[in-house]
């Protein structure tokens, strides 16, 4: 038996390492090869803006400490807008042709890259686009175009704003499983849909408030673009009056109705060339990777740091897709030390995250500040904990349609006493003081120990207060009539005062050069995310031979079934005191 057992580690040994072996030596490669070809742009060359796969601002630079390497990506909203404004001098690129574009990107994303299109046309060169059917979203980008064509068959879907927001207060008592919300704040929804089944009339405000003015900034610029009166849009999106191409024609949405042969067609026309030739297309991500490697000069020393914080607020190092103290107080921490940086740029698009972890990047935004000015630009969403981390800034710009506020906290335990109770579990407990047990999820919870958590909830708050009262110059009192929770556009918030101008990323790096006192300077990015090979391992099964257990989710349950479950799963690996942006708000 001995003999048998010992044969048989180790043949688990020799398949542990071959398999270990083999992994290692498919990232390696991988990591060799990833080095970026040279991109060459040829005479008479098109830029094909295609935005599939572009979703974050920051696409991210890591390194990969176990292998002594080095990587940077070139496929972040930053690096579209730079690419867009590099081609406006290359005279090898004529134009930018959108092509059935769909796009990823948030509300101020959106509009930047909107606007960066309409700067990139003062050039004098053609923007132009085609679609086989628009999106409402889509067409937002796709409208600042000089001509935008559509199919024969397809539709502009301008119908204008809505929010659905799941609500699980049945679901919780149908299954046994509940969630035991502890919260300040009488606007805070992002705990609403486990306490009720229905709106509140106070989220209810807010949502329709918020919808109007994103709405607003959507149909002005369009209206613009287009030539035609706001009235117009609201009742084309009223009736539907873009859901043929012939409507969308008459309504002015689009200016021709055509294939995709004759939108190519028409372009070579442009071009000065014969039909039966090709005309140069180069894509927006490899001609950023160009843009990337020439437009800095690096010839000037003094530098404004660009730190970006993008996703959930978590503990921890982070990453591209969520905001780590680790990667962003490093981050600070060298720029401030760094004689050649002037000031830094905060780039915050998170919807908020731990309480916690939120002061800590606060507190080290108030160290910096006193070496290096700070000034925070607000992208997509800057609220609840991403407004937290952005109150002290000497300086806050948003983008007209960033969400912004959601000053409040809150708590949730997940309890599964009935459920238990359902299917025949009983804890029992035995301690030595009143208090050694703590939470349970398989007891009701004691209101003791709520008692405790709310204390903790309005001490974290009345903090959170105080940061933002002290950060915008105002009192606390002043701050908790417009707090509670409740959400703004970057327009109202400016309003009330808490951002300070509304202007993009552009507009706060000039302003963080004014504070820094420099003319001639250089952008640098950050964070710098730090990786090992166990990190590689654990993300590897992304590789396009497998399958992601994401993709296998939705096959399962559909999308809705998935975005219902990663909900719950967001929820449950939230720790301690939250502050959380009510919900992601998407355009439909």
């Amino acid at each position: 038996m001995r003999f048998l057992g010992n044969v048989l580690a180790t043949i688990v040994g020799i398949f542990i390492f071959c398999m270990i072996f083999f992994f290692g030596i498919i990232i390696i490669g991988a990591i060799a090869g990833s080095g970026e070809d040279t991109v060459t742009v040829k005479k008479n060359s098109v830029i094909e803006l295609d935005l599939s796969k572009v979703s974050l601002d920051y696409a991210g630079k890591t390194n990969f400490k176990d292998f002594n390497y080095f990587e940077a990506h070139h496929d972040g909203v930053t690096d579209i807008l730079n690419a867009i404004e590099a081609a406006k001098s290359d005279d090898k690129i004529k134009g930018i042709s959108i092509l059935n574009n769909e796009s990823q990107l948030g509300l101020a994303q959106s509009k930047a890259v909107r606007d960066k299109l309409e700067d990139f046309k003062k050039s004098g060169k053609f923007v132009y686009a085609y679609a086989n059917s628009y999106s409402q979203k889509e067409y937002y980008i796709n409208s600042v175009a000089d001509q935008v064509y559509l199919n024969p068959m397809g539709e502009v879907d301008l119908k204008g704003l809505s929010a659905e927001i799941l609500y699980m207060k049945d679901l919780q008592e149908k299954t046994g499983v509940k969630m035991e919300v502890i919260r300040h704040g009488k606007y805070k929804s992002a705990v609403e849909p486990f306490l009720a089944q229905e709106m509140s009339p106070e989220n209810r405000e807010q949502m329709s408030v918020l919808l109007n003015s994103v709405w607003n900034t959507i149909v002005t610029d369009i209206a613009e673009s287009r030539k035609l009166t706001v009235a117009q849009l609201n009742a084309i999106a009223n009736s539907l009056g873009a859901r043929t191409p012939e409507l969308a024609l008459a309504n002015k949405l689009v200016d021709k109705i055509a294939y995709e042969d004759e939108y190519h067609d028409m372009i070579r026309a442009k071009l000065k060339l014969d039909k039966k030739e090709k005309y140069q297309i180069v894509s927006i991500t490899d001609y950023a990777k160009k843009a990337a490697s020439t437009v800095e000069d690096y010839s000037k020393k003094d530098i404004i740091a660009i730190i970006y914080a993008q996703g959930e607020i978590a503990s921890g190092e982070g990453d591209v897709n969520v905001i780590g103290e680790g990667s962003i107080k490093r981050s600070l921490q060298d720029a401030r030390e760094d004689k050649n940086v002037k000031a830094i740029v905060l780039r915050v698009n998170s919807p908020g995250g731990s309480a916690l972890t939120s002061e800590l990047i606060w507190r080290e935004i108030e160290i910096t500040k006193k070496t290096k000015p700070v000034v925070v630009s607000m992208g997509n969403y800057a609220a609840s904990g991403g407004y937290y981390i952005a109150a002290n800034a000497d300086r806050i710009f948003a983008e007209p349609n960033t969400i912004t506020g959601s000053i409040g906290v809150f708590g949730m335990l997940p309890n599964m006493s009935q459920l238990g109770k359902n299917i025949g579990i009983n804890a029992e407990q035995v301690k030595t003081h009143e208090n050694a047990s703590g939470y349970s999820v398989f007891e009701p919870i004691d209101e003791k120990y709520k008692g405790f958590v709310l204390e903790s909830i309005e001490k974290t708050y009345a903090t959170f207060l105080k940061r933002v009262a002290d950060g915008r110059k105002m009192t606390t009192q002043q701050v908790d009539e417009i707090a509670q929770g409740r959400v703004w556009t970057g327009i109202d918030a400016h309003k009330l005062g808490l951002v300070d101008e509304i202007g993009g990323l552009d507009a706060a790096i000039k302003y963080a050069a004014k504070l820094g006192k420099t003319t001639s300077y250089r952008t640098e990015n950050f964070p710098e995310y730090e990786k090992s090979f166990e990190d590689l391992l654990a993300n590897f099964t992304g590789m396009a031979m497998f399958k992601t257990k994401e993709q296998l989710l939705k096959e399962q349950l559909g999308e809705e079934g998935f975005q219902m479950l990663e909900q719950i799963k967001r929820v449950k690996s939230r720790k301690g005191i939250q502050a959380m942006m009510p919900y992601e708000i998407e355009i439909h």
